[in-house]
């Protein structure tokens, strides 16, 4: 490579992590040179058997670099489609540090971003492993996190407003139920019109389509036994119940019923409306190091190990709901009127006329929502919950996870709802653990 493009081009070198999270990652580097070091490929090819997301992201990156290096040798560097220059590179160990071990795949990888540098490019470490970031950054490597399909968590959108109104203006809109808006908003934004000074307000929810924001009543009768405790969980039960949304995500802490007002309004558009054949409900396993086929016994008994808080969700519902005498979940399940299943196998399925819920979604890529969202066929609904600040696996964040990736990424999209709830319902001491804690 000449001496301009040396001066000119950054070289980026990619960890195994990022290619997990993103299979075709490389064409996010346009116009510059990317460096895959040969070690990430012996990580890849240890992952590719693997049945889970990894390993379809794995073998999705290999078959990316295969095709790459049709056109020429990658050691050599080949052109790709984006106008970068791809290279695999393996690092000379007589020019590694003698203090760092080098029996590490990741430290191998670092120190061939290393060797980069000592040739005097301009080098930049891309990964999602924070402490891999850290060593980088030791060896005076600059270290960065793979920031594409990433949000800014501290202005994600709420999906609702809060104004300070008149009283005339918000009995106009309890007597008339709707009234013209000045400001264009997203579809199904809800505006919360307050009085302070007789402390009262009023929710519209913004149609965009006659730019009205129409009545919504504070009151409502019970949904499978649930009635909403607060304004939130009335915007929620307003999006949740409408066929239209087909899209639903809800956001927040432990104990503001993002679970429980979703499986409320499931059993109640499959089991009294007749809108949908049934209740799919999963949650993701993965990001705690375990697939189901860990866990003894068949399918079900499997699934149920981890779908327990959706058992007791349930539960609760059923102790407060007797439509169609209904006495326990294992008749619902038996009834196939809700059915558990692991992510895992929901890709390749298509999913027509089902009430889709996805709990603990912040724990997903925005691939893997991508993977999961498009499995909705015709006539089903999508909700997706979870909080963005509990996540477990390691190459996420609050900024960088599926659930906020998808908040920011369909706002604006008329099919799509979405509800920040703020204030738990669970107990004094729940609210306060999530604060403190």
């Amino acid at each position: 490579m000449g001496k301009a493009q040396k001066g000119e081009l950054k070289t980026f070198v990619i960890d195994t992590n990022v290619l997990i999270h993103r299979p075709d990652a490389i064409l996010s580097f346009k116009d510059n040179e990317v460096v895959v070091p040969l070690w990430v490929l012996e990580e890849l090819d240890r992952l590719k058997t693997f049945s889970d997301e990894r390993g379809r992201n794995a073998r999705h990156a290999i078959r990316f670099l295969d095709r790459a290096g049709r056109h020429g040798p990658l050691s050599e560097g080949v052109k790709i489609e984006n106008g970068s220059i791809l290279r695999v590179v393996l690092a000379d160990p007589e020019r590694m540090p003698t203090d760092l071990l080098h029996d590490s795949a990741d430290n191998k990888i670092i120190l061939t971003a290393y060797q980069m540098q000592l040739e005097g490019k301009q080098v930049f470490f891309v990964s999602k492993d924070i402490n891999a970031r850290v060593k980088a950054t030791a060896l005076g490597l600059k270290a960065v996190d793979y920031e594409k399909q990433k949000v800014n968590i501290d202005k994600l959108y709420a999906g609702f407003s809060t104004l300070d109104s008149t009283p005339d203006t918000m009995a106009q809109l309890e007597r008339e139920g709707e009234m013209q808006w000045n400001e264009v908003l997203p579809p199904n934004h809800f505006v919360v019109l307050r009085d302070r000074s007789a402390d009262e307000h009023v929710i519209g929810r913004y149609d965009h389509e006659t730019g009205h924001i129409r009545f919504v009543d504070h009151k409502m009768p019970s949904i499978a036994g649930v009635r909403p405790l607060n304004d939130e969980q009335r915007m929620a039960f307003e999006v949740l119940l409408d066929p239209a949304v087909n899209l639903v995500s809800l956001v927040g802490k432990a104990g503001t019923g993002k679970t429980l007002l979703a499986l409320a309004a499931g059993l109640r558009m499959t089991l009294e409306d007749h809108l949908y054949s049934r209740v799919l409900v999963s949650r993701p396993v993965i990001p705690l190091g375990k697939d189901i086929g860990y866990l003894p016994g068949a399918k079900s008994e499997k699934l149920s190990h981890w779908m327990e808080p959706l058992f007791d969700n349930l539960e609760y519902l059923l102790s407060v709901y007797h439509k169609q005498n209904i006495k326990n979940a294992e008749q619902l399940l038996n009834n196939r009127v809700i059915e558990l299943e692991a992510l895992s196998y929901i890709r390749g399925r298509s999913l027509p006329g089902q009430f889709i819920i996805i709990d603990e979604a912040q724990n997903l890529s925005p691939h893997e929502i991508k993977t999961i969202v498009s499995r909705a066929g015709e006539g089903s609904k999508v909700v997706l919950t979870g909080d963005p600040y509990q996540i477990d696996s390691p190459y996420l964040d609050s900024n960088s996870n599926g659930l906020s990736f998808l908040v920011e990424t369909f706002k604006g999209q008329d099919v799509f709802g979405h509800v920040t709830l703020n204030r738990s319902e669970r107990s004094r001491l729940a609210e306060l653990a999530a604060e403190l804690l």
